[in-house]
């Protein structure tokens, strides 16, 4: 296995809010997006937040027996893509699955929109796109924050080539892979 460096801005260990279930979501450090409005703006520079690896971000992840799925937000996890697929891979080999929150179009990120783009795409589950715009913001909206944003099912979409959203299946608790 491979070791990437990563610039994350924080973790939430045990989120209710980045989707379905209890999550660990992993906020990376650095956006080019600078939505107004944006949840995280202290995220957006590239020259803050904390360097770390990715082995040293599973080991927290893993150390977590009672998460069903990882978020990648942040910033924008696509610009960090080569890491963020390596920890999107790590954790669907544990069973949990992946989201991931980004201010790029599906669309763009599978044309390679940012190095790596697509292999980290290739990686997650669920993808909530597009850039977060204050006048659409509802609270309302479920996982995301402004009604342009799609949740889009990627596995579907890629088997069916035309973007799948995501439908929400009323989830109750499990016992999490992990146990």
């Amino acid at each position: 296995m491979t070791d990437y460096d990563i610039q994350l801005f924080g973790v939430a260990p045990d989120s209710i809010v980045d989707g379905p279930g209890l999550r660990f979501s992993v906020f990376v450090q650095g956006c080019s997006h600078a939505c107004p409005g944006c949840h995280n703006p202290e995220s957006q520079g590239v020259g803050g937040g904390t360097p770390t690896t990715v082995d040293a971000l599973m080991s927290q992840i893993e150390a977590n027996k009672l998460i069903g799925g990882v978020t990648l937000s942040g910033g924008e996890p696509f610009e960090q893509a080569h890491a963020c697929a390596e920890i999107a891979r790590r954790c669907r080999a544990l069973g949990l699955n992946v989201w991931a929150y980004s201010g790029y179009l599906y669309e763009d990120l599978s044309q390679d929109c940012t190095p790596g783009s697509s292999e980290l795409l290739d990686e997650v589950d669920v993808l909530v796109d597009g850039s977060f715009v204050q006048s659409l913001h509802s609270f309302d909206l479920e996982w995301r924050g402004s009604s342009n944003q799609r949740i889009i099912d990627v596995k579907a979409s890629k088997a069916k080539g035309e973007i799948v959203l995501w439908e929400h299946h009323e989830e109750f608790p499990t016992k999490p892979p992990s146990w």
